[in-house]
């Protein structure tokens, strides 16, 4: 279990990491997007504020659920990380939303504009910096099975995606051809919208307890393996943030005593571990009649 808070430990650092980059790109998008005349860059970001706030809910949830279980939380707070993946998502399709009605309102009421060169050079740095927090988040949240720091990844991802949109809409205006910019926006919108519905999707289906049905299918034919298991009668699983709980009922021949079922159910304790990383598992063993 130790491993498991250091793990959330780590995540939050990515977190921060974040909420540092974001705080910095948003200042030098709004400074040179007022300077250079770029209402792109600008918007850019704004957009980059809010994932301030995103980054922070993560920040918080992985702060939760480091607190270790007490009588209200005999599980302990790890569900904490999937909410604030959750939140997270919620605010990426916010900002999605925005982006697309802006995009569209650009559309309808198109209006040729030139900002300065610079404000595309800045957008591309910008991007650069923000894709390599992403694939540090990413890195991590795959190290420690975060779904919360992967959400942060995921933003990461999709504002590298709305820097280089913008990027490409200002250099696009620069030869003659602004249209470019909203087409690019709606495409970035879309873009940051899937992403969100798909972490909105993960995360709510955890919550609901849900679980892949092909990763129980490879538990349950593990465990079929088992010395002594004649049938895996009933297997659930459910996830409580990074964790796996496990509730299984196994068949066991009723010439068995006591002490040589305790032993089977030792074995697929350890099974679990060792294959899956479950390290909370009930097994309950019934003699086949």
């Amino acid at each position: 279990m130790e491993e498991k808070y250091s793990g959330l430990k780590l995540a939050e650092r990515g977190a921060r990491i974040s909420i540092i980059a974001y705080i910095v790109l948003s200042l030098v998008k709004l400074g040179i997007g007022y300077l250079s005349n770029s209402k792109a860059l600008t918007a850019d970001g704004l957009n980059n504020t809010t994932d301030i706030i995103a980054s922070i809910a993560v920040l918080i949830g992985l702060r939760i659920s480091r607190k270790p279980a007490d009588d209200d939380h005999l599980y302990g707070h790890f569900r904490a990380e999937t909410i604030a993946s959750l939140i997270a998502s919620l605010i990426m399709i916010a900002v999605g939303i925005d982006v697309l009605y802006n995009a569209v309102k650009s559309i309808i009421f198109f209006k040729a504009q030139t900002p300065d060169l610079i404000a595309a050079i800045v957008g591309i740095i910008c991007a650069i910096v923000i894709y390599f927090v992403y694939r540090y988040n990413k890195k991590i949240a795959i190290q420690i099975n975060s779904s919360g720091l992967m959400a942060a990844a995921k933003d990461n991802l999709s504002d590298a995606w709305v820097s280089i949109g913008t990027s490409v809409g200002i250099v696009a205006s620069q030869f003659g051809l602004p249209w470019i910019d909203p087409l690019a926006a709606v495409i970035v919108g879309l873009l940051i919208v899937k992403t969100g519905w798909d972490i909105f999707k993960e995360a709510s289906h955890n919550l609901t307890d849900g679980f892949d049905k092909e990763q129980l299918d490879n538990i349950t034919q593990c465990l079929n393996k088992v010395s002594g298991v004649k049938k895996i009668n009933d297997i659930r699983a459910r996830l409580n943030g990074n964790n796996i709980l496990l509730d299984v009922t196994v068949k066991v021949s009723a010439d068995l005593g006591v002490v040589e079922a305790h032993d089977i159910t030792e074995e697929i304790e350890e099974k679990l571990r060792s294959e899956f990383n479950i390290t909370e598992a009930i097994v309950h063993v019934e003699p086949e009649i």
